[in-house]
C-alpha cells in the first residue's frame, strides 16, 4: 500500500517540480535582466535533490509494479530490493550532482 501511495504522490510532485524547472528556465532565457526569483528557484539544490530522489524511486517502483503485474509473487522481497537499489542510485546521483565542477 505504501508503494502505491508513494508512486502516485511522487508522480504528482514530479509534475509540479518539473513545471517549476521549465517555468524558471523560460524566464532565464531572456536577453533582458533575469528575475532573481527565477534564478533562485532554478538553482535551488533542494528542488534538484527532490527531483533526483523522486525520479529514481518513481522509476524503480514503477518497474516493481510492472514485474508484479507480470506474475511475480514476492512482493516484500521486490519492495526491499527496489528500495535498496533506489537508495544506491539516489546516493550515486546525488554524489555526482554535489561534486560537479561546471
Amino acid at each position: 500500500m505504501f508503494v502505491w501511495v508513494f508512486h502516485r504522490l511522487s508522480g504528482l510532485l514530479l509534475i509540479v517540480l518539473l513545471g517549476f524547472k521549465f517555468l524558471t528556465s523560460f524566464f532565464l532565457m531572456t536577453k533582458d535582466q533575469k528575475p532573481d526569483w527565477a534564478l533562485v528557484l532554478h538553482t535551488n539544490p533542494l528542488i534538484d535533490t527532490l527531483l533526483i530522489v523522486l525520479v529514481v524511486f518513481h522509476a524503480l517502483y514503477g518497474l516493481r509494479t510492472v514485474i508484479m503485474d507480470m506474475g511475480a509473487r514476492r512482493e516484500k522481497l521486490l519492495f526491499w530490493v527496489f528500495t535498496g537499489l533506489g537508495v544506491v542510485f539516489s546516493a550515486a546521483l546525488l554524489a555526482v550532482y554535489f561534486t560537479r565542477n561546471y
